[in-house]
């Protein structure tokens, strides 16, 4: 994958009262090189309960790249390819959200508790060449497996 065409891949995933920080932010990490630094920020919930959103973003090449090589671990990768359509927005955002609980375990896995948005390069920024850039993308990181 010599090229990526995305501009950044944001990260972010909520700690909710109940759950421990430190695993939350393990799980969030299985996706980002080593040492990446995450902001955080401490909410308060309807009910008075606190709420932590760990987040990134990550915008250079080879970062990029590693994002997408945990990203082709992913069982689900045709899955992917064929919601793609419904998965990239007309801001040429393509949106994947990731289990939470197979992350801190190492897994990569599709479901709930990690929101990864990245934004598609596409000249012009239309949202079918977004959805093209990332399905070649996407089919080129298949292929590497």
């Amino acid at each position: 994958m010599a090229s990526v065409p995305f501009h950044y891949i944001d990260l972010r995933s909520f700690c909710y009262a109940t759950e421990d920080e430190k695993r939350v932010e393990e799980a969030l990490r299985t996706f980002l090189p080593e040492e990446f630094e995450l902001e955080r920020v401490e909410n308060t919930g309807y009910h008075g309960d606190r709420i932590v959103i760990l987040s990134t973003r990550v915008e250079k090449a080879d970062d990029l790249r590693h994002v997408l090589s945990r990203l082709s671990e992913l069982d689900e990768l045709d899955r992917l390819l064929a919601e793609l359509d419904d998965r990239v927005d007309d801001n040429c955002s393509f949106f994947v959200r990731l289990d939470k609980q197979a992350a801190f375990k190492g897994d990569v896995r599709l479901g709930e508790g990690i929101t990864l948005r990245a934004k598609v390069e596409a000249y012009p920024a239309k949202r079918e060449t977004a959805v093209e850039n990332a399905r070649g993308t996407l089919e080129s990181i298949r292929a590497e497996q």
